[in-house]
């Protein structure tokens, strides 16, 4: 009997790399075409190339127009999506397993022969602005994007959208060098989960991709981070709070430790952050933490939207409840948060788009792919002391704090009192 977890792999000559776990017992399939195309590798005044271009490859590609390449799409049944992150663009689907073929052949025009047609390039453009006016409307996101770039520097802490003014620089002939240049085979990632028959389709992504020639890829300067406590001024009767504090990255031994001491702060309505900043007190209407990861550095950001006269307090007690959190974890909070993971675990074994995206993401982080079950074993093997020994070593702090709202607020830690400036 095959075994139902199976990873398998192949790197083409040309450096792609096709990487697939079989779900034969779905009538499904997903896909996650993942190039090394991300904004880390616009230009500084061209902040959003990188998304201009995910946008435009969209427009028409081989015999295809912009409204022919919606319409394939759909025909077969295609829930299509795009994103740029800073390492990666994406491009994913899920449809009915028999039309994966099909899919992958439109994508492969999108990749090696889009028509970038300059007679919509101010359409694209238009979409790029909605997408940054998009985040200007949204505070609490804001704050957060202040709270990145000052933890992780340039070109890790970017967002991808740009604003007004880099996409407003672009020009088409940037978008064209952009992918001759980035879009390429070498370090791209095709993952596959589903319902599908890995040697057809192993020989099927040499027929569409086998013969994409590779350029070198030159890595972006890099500038460091500027830590410490900002406040963006802005007229309203709320307050964001964002705070970054280092954590691990998703490639280190000891990641999934991290994770659950930021589950016991954030997993759920019995975590210590909602428990103590929300039920109890009502300082806040949001109150959230989560681990983040570039390649070779991590973080945790929390988030807090309050009102702006309650807004010291609900710091105040949010670095508290981070600070106390160095002191441990208790048994039932292990438990308790165990049994959400797992059924996270059996939730993603049952959706292929969800098992293709995380295929996708640990081959670019680890290299390899982790098994469901393997997973399930690292979260089975974790213990109180276990956690407790690493809160020991890498207790919250070194506190960057992010607040957006009327008033800077005052950080307070072992008697020492900063202000958000």
């Amino acid at each position: 009997m095959s075994n139902p977890q199976r990873i398998l792999s192949h790197t083409y000559e040309n450096g792609l790399t096709l990487v697939s776990q079989p779900m034969p017992w779905l009538e499904s399939v997903a896909f996650s075409l993942s190039l090394p195309a991300g904004c880390r590798f616009d230009p500084a005044k061209q902040i959003g190339l990188s998304n201009f271009t995910c946008e435009m490859v969209q427009r028409g590609s081989g015999e295809l127009d912009s409204r022919g390449f919606i319409e394939a799409l759909e025909y077969l049944g295609v829930d299509f999506s795009s994103s740029v992150s800073v390492y990666r663009t994406h491009y994913g689907g899920a449809m009915p397993a028999a039309q994966l073929n099909e899919a992958l052949a439109i994508y492969r025009d999108v990749f090696r022969s889009p028509h970038l047609p300059a007679d919509q390039l101010e359409d694209g453009r238009q979409v790029c602005f909605q997408e940054i006016a998009a985040i200007q409307d949204d505070l609490a996101q804001r704050a957060m994007i202040d709270a990145r770039m000052r933890y992780y520097g340039d070109p890790e802490g970017r967002i991808c959208e740009g604003t007004v003014e880099s996409v407003q620089a672009i020009q088409l002939t940037d978008i064209v060098e952009f992918h001759k240049q980035f879009y390429q085979p070498r370090g791209t990632v095709i993952a596959v989960a589903g319902k599908h028959e890995w040697e057809s389709l192993k020989d099927l992504v040499g027929e569409l991709f086998g013969d994409w020639a590779a350029n070198e890829m030159k890595e972006p300067a890099f500038v460091a981070p500027s830590h410490g406590n900002h406040h963006i001024p802005f007229d309203s009767n709320q307050t964001h709070i964002a705070i970054a504090y280092p954590g691990v990255s998703y490639s280190d031994e000891d990641f999934f430790k991290a994770r659950a001491a930021v589950g016991v702060l954030s997993d759920g309505m019995s975590s210590r952050l909602f428990t103590e900043v929300r039920e109890k007190r009502g300082l806040c209407y949001a109150v959230s933490a989560s681990c983040n990861s570039v390649l070779d550095r991590g973080a945790v950001f929390c988030y807090c939207g309050t009102s702006a006269e309650r807004a010291q307090e609900s710091l105040d007690v949010m670095i508290e409840q981070l600070i106390n959190l160095g002191n441990g974890v208790t048994k039932p909070e292990l438990d308790r948060l165990k049994v959400q993971i797992r059924s996270g675990l059996i939730m993603q074994q049952e959706s292929c788009r969800s098992r293709a995206g995380s295929i996708a993401s640990d081959w670019f982080y680890l290299g390899r792919v982790r098994t469901i079950d393997e997973i399930n074993e690292l979260i089975s093997g974790l213990t109180v002391e276990s956690i407790n020994h690493y809160l020991l070593n890498h207790p919250p702090a070194n506190f960057d704090v992010v607040t957006l709202g009327p008033q800077p607020l005052e950080l307070k830690h072992d008697g020492v009192s900063a202000t958000s400036a």
